[in-house]
């Protein structure tokens, strides 16, 4: 049997991976500045989350949201403290498109409303309504279209007015992230998350704050919407949240009410997943790794932007993107294959960082100073073929 090809893959097994390191299966060692899509956020195989995911497996590892797990409600009271959202639900689901999925879905519920309002280059996940919700026609199915789902610029403050003005009353729910990942690290500003508050208040709909990449304290605030001072009526996550095991969730304010039978899930919630969670949260709450978060990225941040030949430095926390000029349009492939660097990208010319929140200053030097090696070469290399 094939596996099914969907997937562009560089020819890199990665069989060991400790911290912010990876090693293939020639021994050779990887500094991982991506974190499998932001998903490792306190470092690769930290022994604190190994113990806690093998201590929960000699107990019991599944059984079904039909009994107790008081797992459940330990991670909610940790989640709680940790983001500082106190009076809010938790339902825990596998993944951040099942929990988009979910939000939007329960914003339609709350409200009798069938409207979505997104933005130009926001990302949402894959599944049904999610994948619809999301700015990429090429992954975009035939099943997949609907009439529900309305594009805005984003950021464009008098387009979002303007559409709230003749068709608020229709209005269910707006999706965005507080920092677009897939995107290219494109920041939500204060103001712009401050007036879909305001227009959601107005006309009663739900605003749905997509933390997925950008929450679990990678923005140097545990949801990078928090800079903007205000709450979202929901919050998605996943990535960052199991470090690696499979978990996501939805934060549901107080005033959107439960019944029974509205959502489900079979595996959202099991007994290892809430472990790993758990572990999570305590290495970020016992590391304060959100504050590390905030001042590595300040670091970072400030040293790409006095590096010569990179372009529209943005972020926060150990959320960052850079662009190149076509000159050095295979920056990312040269630190992969010549100098061992995971990075990320956004098309066409975008280099996406998303290192675990547990990044050393050492390793932060390090990989700037390859960076700057490597932009050398890569000008050398230009400079000859145009001579």
């Amino acid at each position: 049997m094939k596996l099914f090809d969907v997937y562009p893959l560089n020819d890199i097994t990665i069989t060991k991976a400790q911290g912010s390191y990876v090693w293939d299966d020639n021994g050779v060692q990887y500094l991982d500045m991506y974190g499998g899509h932001a998903v490792i956020s306190i470092g690769h195989t930290h022994p604190h989350w190994v113990k806690r995911i093998e201590e929960q497996l000699e107990k019991i590892a599944f059984y079904s949201n039909s009994v107790h797990i008081p797992l459940q409600q330990q991670l909610a009271d940790k989640l709680a403290k940790v983001s500082g959202k106190e009076d809010y639900q938790l339902f825990l689901v596998n993944s951040g498109a099942e929990a988009n999925e979910n939000a939007l879905k329960l914003a339609s519920f709350h409200t009798g409303r069938k409207k979505i309002v997104a933005f130009t280059k926001g990302f949402h996940g894959r599944t049904s309504l999610a994948v619809a919700a999301t700015d990429n026609p090429k992954i975009i199915a035939p099943v997949n279209e609907t009439d529900n789902v309305d594009f805005l610029p984003f950021n464009d403050e008098a387009a979002l007015k303007a559409y709230f003005q003749t068709k608020g009353k229709h209005v269910a729910a707006v999706i965005i992230e507080g920092i677009q990942g897939v995107g290219g690290i494109n920041l939500a500003t204060e103001s712009f998350l401050q007036l879909i508050r305001r227009l959601c208040d107005q006309h009663d709909a739900v605003f749905i704050a997509d933390s997925v990449q950008c929450g679990y304290g990678r923005s140097g605030m545990f949801f990078a919407h928090d800079y903007a001072g205000v709450n979202a009526d929901i919050y998605t996550m996943a990535k960052g949240m199991g470090n690696g095991f499979p978990v996501g969730a939805i934060l549901i304010a107080p005033h959107i009410k439960p019944k029974h039978g509205m959502l489900g899930t079979t595996f959202g919630g099991n007994h290892l997943a809430c472990a790993a969670a758990l572990a999570v949260l305590e290495v970020i709450e016992e590391e304060k790794l959100i504050d590390i978060a905030k001042q590595r990225g300040m670091y970072l941040l400030n040293r790409l932007k006095a590096i010569d030949g990179i372009e529209n430095v943005r972020g926060r926390g150990l959320m960052i993107g850079f662009d190149v000029p076509n000159e050095l349009k295979d920056l990312r492939k040269k630190l992969l294959n010549d100098f061992f660097i995971f990075t990320g990208e956004a098309k066409p010319n975008t280099i996406r960082l998303l290192p675990a929140l547990t990044i050393t200053r050492k390793q932060v030097d390090e990989f700037l100073d390859t960076l700057k090696e490597a932009i050398g070469e890569l000008k050398a290399k230009s400079a000859t073929q145009n001579a």
